[in-house]
């Protein structure tokens, strides 16, 4: 029970101990916690990116190539398998088999257009010509032959 002496107000009381009302009105917060170091972390991520690697690519000798090719060009010949099972069976891919092949047969550069010499290059003149005329009379038949259809039908 209050004292009845006591006539300041009550704000007046509360607010005299800042102190103590402070403490009570607060949680204390736990401390955080440190960040986890960068160190384990990428050990993980090395282990499991060692996992995820593919096997290295096998390597060939040059006599191996060729026997695999043969193997394959002769299952392929005698209708043993298709040309996709054959390679499949051979232990390669496709595409390896078609970059062996080619680099086994290579294409020969050919020039595009050889240059023809003086007597040739009378008689190429003389088919440019004789081109160019059978090109007319092909044009003029074509026309005739047009404007007879056009007539037929009613067209003109």
């Amino acid at each position: 029970m209050a004292d009845e002496n006591n006539v300041e107000p009550m704000t007046v009381v509360a607010g005299t101990d800042p102190k103590a009302k402070a403490t009570t009105d607060k949680k204390k917060r736990s401390p955080r916690r440190q960040k986890m170091p960068v160190e384990p972390v990428r050990a993980a991520t090395e282990a499991v990116a060692a996992d995820t690697r593919t096997p290295r690519a096998k390597s060939y000798g040059a006599d191996e190539r060729v026997a695999k090719l043969a193997l394959i060009n002769t299952q392929v010949s005698k209708g043993i398998s298709t040309l996709k099972d054959a390679v499949k069976s051979a232990g390669i891919s496709e595409q390896t088999y078609y970059n062996w092949k080619r680099a086994t047969n290579p294409v020969e550069q050919t020039d595009p257009k050889p240059v023809p010499a003086g007597d040739e290059l009378a008689d190429l003149v003389q088919l440019e010509q004789e081109n160019l005329r059978l090109r007319k009379v092909l044009a003029e038949k074509l026309r005739a032959e047009n404007a007879d259809l056009r007539k037929r039908l009613g067209l003109s």
